[in-house]
């Protein structure tokens, strides 16, 4: 899962990327509306996190962009403009939900969940191929029924192969979904991690094969 924060308080983005990163959450990071605009039309995010206060406005505004836009992002705003009156407006503009500050990071994965249940976009809420299934409200992988571990960029390289299957998927939306704007990434770190995943797969029994299509990228076999 791939989150953009809008958020121009350096202390609370940094808690919040900690916390979500222990998740399997992917999150950029920016502060202002304009640098937002930039991150949402060069990458598809699951949900934006949204602040109000922002140095050049409200960060509701983006919610009008993303309806023109047709873009079908989900989005949550967390700000501290708590009041019934400042929620209500919020919905109205078209957020999923709103969660006034401060709040516990268990509310926000929990409203989370529930934002990417409840919507028409979000797809089927398991991930299934051949002997693997993926939960992508709970995170849980499993093969033939079995709880399958796994660090966190491998279970973002699966479900990113899961969503994408029957279709080679480029290494470029691989790195774009595994990887924030702000990591360094190394030159082998995508196919050492795609390794792992193989070879964590393959000793649990799993009957599906990651392919290699040299210089593009990865495609998942499923079972005849």
């Amino acid at each position: 899962m791939k989150l953009l924060l809008i958020e121009d308080d350096p202390e609370m983005a940094d808690a919040l990327r900690a916390a979500l990163s222990q998740h399997g959450i992917v999150l950029d990071i920016v502060a202002d509306l304009a640098t937002a605009r930039e991150a949402i039309a060069l990458a598809d995010y699951d949900i934006l996190l949204m602040d109000r206060q922002l140095p050049d406005g409200d960060g509701s505004a983006l919610l009008a962009d993303m309806r023109a836009s047709g873009k079908p992002t989900r989005s949550i705003i967390v700000s501290a403009l708590g009041s019934t009156a400042d929620r209500i407006l919020g919905l109205n503009l078209g957020a999923d939900d709103y969660l006034p500050k401060p709040f516990e990071i268990d509310e926000l994965l929990a409203r989370m969940s529930a934002v990417l249940r409840r919507s028409p976009i979000s797809g089927a809420p398991t991930l299934v191929a051949g002997n693997v299934a993926y939960d992508r409200t709970s995170r849980d992988v499993h093969v033939n029924g079995v709880r399958l571990v796994l660090a966190r960029r491998e279970l973002l390289i699966l479900e990113t192969l899961l969503r994408n299957r029957g279709h080679t998927v480029l290494r470029s939306l691989l790195e774009d979904n595994v990887y924030s704007f702000d990591d360094e990434i190394q030159s082998n770190s995508l196919e050492a991690n795609v390794s792992r995943l193989r070879r964590k797969l393959g000793e649990a029994g799993a009957n599906i094969v990651i392919k290699n299509i040299r210089g593009i990228g990865y495609f998942l076999r499923e079972p005849e």
